[in-house]
């Protein structure tokens, strides 16, 4: 089926707009860069030196410090949570889009590996031009000490080197620790070498120091690749001797013979040697906005998770499941929102978001998530939350809970609700079972039995089975062996919202979360939009 381009433009457009935005600035630094030191008049002698590796080495590291700034802002939730939650950001779309920054977070970090790649190769095909092209008329441009010097030397001997070969092995523990093999199986492993940054923008810092790198700085006293008469640069290259034999005699205009000479088109003299002169750190320029800005973001979220909350149940559910509710003085959410769960008593730096499942209301403060026990960190939550009677276990003082705007279902007008659940084992039904019968009962009550559609799936299973308990009769008829057939699912939604927009909401794996984001983004001929939205804890 053909795309519908005005579900795309709705669904991906924001996106690629500002992916497009992303490329275009990573490729302009590049090449900008890249021509400034091929091109460069003050930069000449360097690069008949160093050669295409100072070209390739200089244009990388500029759109790693790009790449280097922006990726810390996609971390900034709480800076995120309040500009998608108030009216600072009107748009739907764009407020989708900031459900995106984990993803450009992956993006920018995956952009600094591969120019980290293309930036160390580039340096070591330097450092060797340094020992090979060694240069005595100009000593003062030379990384080297003498010529031939062992390249090995300059990585391990000058701050640049060494600080260059400890970013990249900073750099490759956060990279394999960030794989989902390893945040699968060890989350702690990734939480604590990703908190490793901080000392990889320290080595940053340091490692433009060094000054290896030098331009010309006396551009109009010396163009580049003039001869110098008192002491020439280039002893390969002979003055004719005529113009040697003319140019101590006087000149009748009043002109020096080496102005005279200069201004003829056949050869450049200049009046002085070139003076270099190492550049000025501009990393730091780059970065320390987004890092004063993450910093202070860390620092915020530490004060305002301070007071601790009450846990006033905790309740073991079917299939590894867990309902903790808990109390905290003025704490206020609003459905579709998430908190972030920090538990001191399991680990003093790593902490995890769960969907709120009960909210606060103005009758009754308490709120409530439901989390399944698959990791070490929620095993260790559980097992101090719910310790086995002959084990001594220590009391959990508070867990920090902290709140984020998601109220993407907000700007839809709710005409028709239907509700899919899919699950593998029946007992995950009976989290739910007794609210969405309750609301199931309601809706007949008010004579409005359509308005919500509850369908569950059961997808494992070796024959009919039912939710035990004569109360969840009413779910047991919405209960269907197999998955759900999307594409009929699309098109009966369709035919009943003509031209009309459709919000869809997934909250699930990755396997659904593609089928229904194709399925959104597809045609139909009832002219219906639909409007994808995923659960987001960006």
């Amino acid at each position: 089926m053909a795309v519908s381009w005005r579900s795309w433009l709705a669904n991906e457009g924001v996106k690629h707009v500002c992916l497009m935005l992303w490329l275009s600035l990573n490729v302009l630094l590049f090449w900008k860069t890249f021509l400034l030191y091929n091109r460069g008049p003050e930069y000449h002698y360097l690069h008949q030196m160093l050669g295409l590796g100072l070209c390739l080495s200089r244009a990388s590291a500029s759109v790693l410090n790009f790449n280097c700034s922006l990726i810390l802002v996609p971390m900034c939730r709480t800076l995120l949570a309040y500009l998608r939650g108030s009216q600072k950001v009107p748009s739907r779309r764009t407020r989708r889009l900031l459900d995106k920054s984990r993803t450009f977070h992956i993006t920018c970090g995956v952009t600094i590996c591969i120019f980290s790649g293309v930036h160390v190769a580039a340096h070591l095909v330097n450092a060797l031009n340094f020992s090979v092209n060694y240069s005595e008329d100009f000593v003062e441009l030379n990384a080297a000490r003498y010529q031939d010097e062992d390249p090995r030397k300059l990585l391990f001997t000058t701050v640049p080197g060494l600080t260059g070969v400890c970013l990249v092995m900073v750099l490759f523990l956060m990279v394999t620790a960030s794989t989902y093999a390893i945040r699968v199986s060890n989350y702690d492993i990734f939480w604590y070498t990703h908190n490793l940054f901080f000392i990889f923008y320290l080595l940053l810092v340091l490692h433009v120091s060094g000054g290896l790198l030098k331009y010309q700085t006396n551009l109009d006293t010396h163009p580049p690749g003039c001869i110098y008469l008192n002491k020439t640069r280039y002893p390969s290259i002979s003055l004719p001797e005529h113009f040697m034999e003319r140019f101590h005699e006087p000149s009748p205009g009043g002109l020096s013979k080496a102005e005279e000479l200069n201004r003829s088109a056949s050869v450049k003299i200049c009046v002085e040697e070139p003076r270099f002169h190492a550049h000025f750190p501009q990393t730091w320029l780059w970065i320390s906005g987004p890092l004063c800005l993450y910093c202070f973001e860390r620092l915020y979220r530490c004060i305002r998770s301070n007071k601790p909350v009450t846990i006033v149940s905790v309740i073991s559910h079917p299939s590894d499941v867990m309902e903790i509710q808990m109390v905290k003085e003025n704490f206020t959410a609003r459905p579709g929102q998430y908190i972030v769960v920090h538990c001191p008593s399991v680990s003093a730096l790593e902490n995890h978001p769960f969907t709120l499942t009960m909210c606060p209301t103005e009758t009754k403060a308490t709120f409530g998530v439901h989390l399944k026990i698959v990791g070490d960190w929620t095993e260790r939550f559980r097992d101090l939350l719910l310790p086995t009677p002959n084990q001594d276990s220590e009391i959990l003082p508070f867990i920090q809970p902290r709140n984020y705007p998601k109220d993407d279902w907000k700007p839809y007008k709710l005409r028709r609700l239907y509700f899919i659940w899919v699950c593998r084992d029946i007992q995950s039904f009976l989290w739910f079972a007794d609210l969405l019968c309750m609301l199931h009962n309601k809706f007949w009550q008010e004579n409005r039995p359509d308005y919500v559609n509850i369908q569950l799936y059961l997808s494992q299973t070796d024959g009919m089975q039912k939710i035990i308990g004569e109360k969840y009769h009413a779910l047991n008829s919405r209960l269907f062996i197999g998955r759900p057939q999307w594409r009929p699912l699309f098109g009966e939604i369709a035919k009943c919202n003509r031209g009309k927009t459709v919000g869809v909401f997934c909250c699930g794996p990755s396997s659904i979360s593609k089928t229904l984001h194709k399925l959104s983004n597809q045609n139909n001929s009832y002219g219906t939009r639909f409007e994808y939205n995923k659960e987001s804890f960006s």
